[in-house]
């Protein structure tokens, strides 16, 4: 067994391309012995964004605080604290937060081979 406080996880800035005033924590990973997923959290501050991007695996993500948007090619949905996500393999998306005065803060879980 394993547990951590997202408080005592280290943060850093994610090197993606594209990305605006986003942090990323990683409490449980591969190299904790998780069998499947790595979960992650990215804290994205007022008018920041993920890259616009796509990967051949899922993101299952759940907002833990403030609120934002999922961008899609074709159209853009609001999150707030409280709702899940799911991202299919395949599908360009972007993560932005749309508040002016508030983080938007994700637990975001990926296959672990790929944090």
């Amino acid at each position: 067994m394993k547990i951590t406080n997202l408080k005592e996880t280290s943060s850093i800035i994610p090197k993606m391309e594209g990305a605006k005033g986003v942090t990323k924590q990683i409490p449980i990973s591969k190299e904790d012995g998780t069998p499947s997923f790595s979960v992650r959290v990215f804290t994205i501050e007022p008018g920041g964004h993920t890259p616009f991007h796509s990967h051949p695996f899922e993101h299952l993500n759940y907002i833990i605080e403030g609120k934002g948007a999922v961008v899609g090619k074709d159209r853009e949905l609001d999150v707030k604290k409280g709702d899940f996500a799911l991202i299919l393999p395949g599908e360009t998306h972007q993560y932005k937060n749309t508040s002016y005065s508030e983080p938007f803060v994700m637990i975001c879980a990926v296959p672990k081979e790929y944090e």
